[in-house]
């Protein structure tokens, strides 16, 4: 990989072999941005001078050392996924523009949030021209999670009754414009952020609900309001309290698919709401997915973004302020932050 590691280290620092990065040097603290080992290519991987990387909600998971991977080796580069060109590869084009995703903070291994990464070559998708990167990056990880979570794992039917909680999030966001397109007849969103309500009916949700408040009779009288007659599948980052409020208003045969926990780690379920309503709660995660599925759901994904049918919101900054980036990942008014490299 010699000349992926010359371009990266010319010019750029104390050796030829170091690249600027935002690095993990403690378990909980943001990234610190400054000059970290190029990584070195294997057989069958690719090299990626990344142009955009997001900050998602797993990259924080990851680095607080509590998830269910395992607290990862320190130090090393966070990032699950970015968008970038090809740099060096046994099999791709070099100068080919792609999204890739890989297992920093999974896995041992550095992520996107550095000029250069390295995936393996299954790991990459060709990006179409009409989709910016940073809207690619953007979209990327939490689009197939809701795409997926809404069209495979909860079975989504023409015409059914939709409601997305969390709707002010990139999820969510992404969840209400894909129900639309997946076929839904009626979409409700759902979150506590007056401008995501907002939000969720410019990116044409039927109706909206208001989930701020602890009480549940509160928030499955609001939700009932908002869906008018039925709901048949609930698409649900959220978990806790909101969830418990879905459930009491899920039609017969309704589906709740959750994907996220963070209104709470748990929710209170009496049996008879599940058993009356011969409902079904349904967990979703993308890791259950293999690369081809990954792989065709964005694909459908930016071919709808790039005709301009699907969107999220996003702010771009530079690498150097990964930690104002880290730090608004999560936070009203949740715009994906999405690190431009040097």
């Amino acid at each position: 990989m010699a000349a992926t590691t010359a371009a990266a280290g010319a010019g750029h620092g104390p050796g030829s072999r170091t690249m600027r990065a935002a690095v993990l040097h403690g378990h909980g603290q943001p990234p610190e941005y400054g000059w970290h080992p190029v990584p070195r290519r294997g057989a069958g991987q690719a090299a990626v001078r990344v142009t955009a990387a997001p900050v998602n909600p797993l990259d924080l998971l990851c680095a607080t050392g509590t998830s269910y991977f395992g607290a990862p080796a320190l130090p090393y580069v966070p990032g699950a996924q970015g968008v970038g060109v090809i740099e060096e590869a046994d099999c791709l084009p070099v100068g080919q523009r792609v999204w890739f995703s890989g297992s920093a903070g999974m896995a041992p291994g550095d992520g996107s949030m550095a000029e250069l990464c390295v995936v393996g070559e299954d790991a990459v998708l060709p990006l179409p021209d009409g989709v910016s990167d940073d809207l690619a990056a953007a979209l990327g990880l939490s689009a197939i999670a809701a795409w997926m979570a809404l069209g495979w794992r909860g079975g989504l039917k023409t015409g059914e009754h939709v409601l997305v909680l969390g709707a002010s999030g990139t999820v969510g966001q992404v969840g209400v414009q894909a129900a639309r397109l997946l076929g839904a007849g009626r979409v409700v969103a759902a979150c506590r952020d007056a401008h995501g309500r907002l939000r969720a009916g410019e990116l044409g949700a039927d109706a909206v609900a208001d989930l701020t408040g602890d009480d549940p009779d509160v928030l499955a009288g609001r939700i009932a309001g908002a869906c008018a007659g039925g709901l048949d599948l609930v698409l649900d980052p959220l978990w806790g309290l909101p969830a418990r409020a879905a459930l009491r208003v899920l039609s017969a045969g309704g589906r709740l698919v959750n994907l996220g926990s963070s209104a709470g780690q748990s929710a209170s379920l009496a049996s008879a709401t599940l058993r009356s309503g011969m409902h079904a709660v349904l967990g979703y995660t993308n890791n259950a997915l293999s690369g081809a599925q990954k792989a065709s759901a964005l694909a459908e994904i930016l071919e709808h973004a790039a005709a301009g049918r699907l969107d999220t919101d996003r702010e771009v900054l530079p690498l150097a302020d990964v930690a104002a980036g880290w730090s608004r990942c999560g936070q009203a008014p949740h715009r994906r932050a999405v690190m431009i490299p040097p």
